[in-house]
């Protein structure tokens, strides 16, 4: 469903790490104490790495904690790598009490990896919740610091884990706005199932999209501000204006500029500044700020 470019996803956190040989000692030995460590060693130019990578994250951080995952770059850790007769990539190892205990070699499909991680917790005495909230939650981290590449390969990962959380589908195509892939995007979308068309994980992710593509256009804020200033019934400039800050990361003007605009002429162009205001208010969490007071203040113009 979706293709992306080099890298090995690494979400952020205590759960998931990258080491090396001077941290291999404290975040995989010392560490599996007291929680099972998997181990993926790994090579930016492994192919099959690329697809193994994200699956398994995704898998441990479902796992909620009972399990935690160590990556391990060979180009960069070759003595690491020769301890542990690592001959070929992707190799897993699973850690327990400072000492592997189970492992395989090769790209495999999602269901083994989830019976790799399964028999690992069970073999430390963990408990196996089952769920991916925790890789939703994962992959939300990725995207909020800015590694969209990452977050959309483990959104893809669960999604092959399970195709009905609209969360993980509704985080993929967020994933590809913010990489700049909007067709891909928009490709995804139309395969939205039936039973997610309402959910507001989608809506928001195709509101996200909308903008995206208003902002491939949006004209310059300097010069659209200086024409709305000359004459302040001009609408269209007005609404060119709104969505130019927006594309610019300026939320609030934004909104700010619609509300005018809908207090000057609500009725015009069909509505338009309404439904400009309710796409942006999709689009973001629905406790930003913004949100909140933008519906607050649109609310008192409506019941005047």
């Amino acid at each position: 469903m979706l293709e992306l470019g080099q890298g090995n996803a690494t979400p952020a956190g205590d759960l998931i790490k990258d080491v090396s040989e001077a941290t291999f000692m404290t975040d995989v030995v010392e560490a599996s104490q007291t929680v099972p460590v998997i181990v993926d060693f790994w090579a930016p130019w492994c192919g099959p790495c690329k697809t193994l990578g994200p699956a398994l994250e995704a898998a441990v951080a479902a796992a909620g904690g009972a399990v935690k995952m160590a990556k391990v770059n060979v180009d960069e850790n070759q003595m690491i790598a020769g301890q542990m007769r690592v001959q070929s990539i992707p190799t897993v190892y699973a850690f327990w009490q400072g000492q592997p205990i189970d492992g395989f070699q090769g790209a495999v499909p999602p269901s083994e990896i989830d019976a790799f991680v399964k028999r690992v917790i069970e073999a430390s005495g963990g408990q196996t919740d089952g769920g991916l909230e925790e890789a939703v939650a994962a992959a939300e981290e990725m995207l909020a610091a800015g590694d969209a590449q990452s977050a959309g390969e483990t959104f893809a990962a669960i999604l092959e884990q399970d195709q009905t959380m609209a969360a993980a589908f509704g985080g993929l195509v967020r994933a590809n706005i913010a990489m700049g892939a909007l067709d891909q995007a928009e490709a995804i979308l139309g395969q939205t199932p039936d039973a997610m068309k309402d959910a507001p994980e989608v809506d928001a992710a195709r509101a996200q999209l909308e903008l995206a593509r208003q902002a491939e256009n949006a004209g310059p804020v300097a010069e659209l501000r200086a024409t709305v200033d000359t004459n302040p019934d001009d609408h269209q400039a007005r609404l060119d204006l709104a969505q130019a800050l927006h594309a610019a990361g300026d939320a609030e003007g934004a909104v700010a500029e619609l509300l005018e605009l809908f207090r000057r002429d609500r009725e015009w162009n069909e509505g338009a500044a309404k439904a400009q205001l309710f796409t942006i208010f999709e689009a973001l969490p629905a406790n930003d700020p913004v949100v909140l007071n933008g519906r607050r203040k649109l609310s008192s113009m409506i019941f005047a």
